[in-house]
């Protein structure tokens, strides 16, 4: 689900953010988001490959963010997160003697990506560190 994905991710990021610098445990992002800490280890794998955190192993491990709040987009989180498309994909297939069901997904498909693009340029004007000075 995108948009969960998205609250963890930023969640996450959020309190990197005001640890400043400090190594924090999954077990502690987890008791923030409410959440299993293996899933909170499942989102930190996505946003290390996607060069956000930086962890370290073992018995005084953890996680930090591996760069700057104020170099990360939200949109470049949501785009680290995105399965599907926002509004999701057709999952019938229409009459192809129908005018409008023959072409019906091939216009909704370019609705939903042009929709999206909205959504992600939005987000994209907004930065982690902005994001983080609401939580002041």
């Amino acid at each position: 689900m995108n948009n969960g994905r998205f609250a963890i991710a930023l969640h996450i990021l959020v309190l990197l953010d005001k640890a400043e610098g400090e190594l924090l445990s999954s077990e502690y992002l987890a008791g923030s988001i409410n959440i299993n800490p293996a899933m909170v280890r499942k989102e930190l794998m996505s946003l290390r490959k996607h060069e956000f955190v930086q962890t370290k192993e073992g018995k005084n491990g953890g996680t930090t963010l591996a760069r700057a709040a104020k170099d990360i987009t939200l949109g470049a989180i949501y785009k680290s997160v995105k399965q599907v498309s926002l509004l999701g994909h057709q999952k019938n297939s229409p009459n192809p003697q129908c005018p409008v069901g023959k072409n019906i997904n091939t216009h909704l498909d370019n609705l939903y990506n042009d929709t999206e693009q909205v959504l992600i340029d939005q987000l994209s004007k907004q930065t982690l560190a902005d994001f983080s000075k609401k939580f002041n």
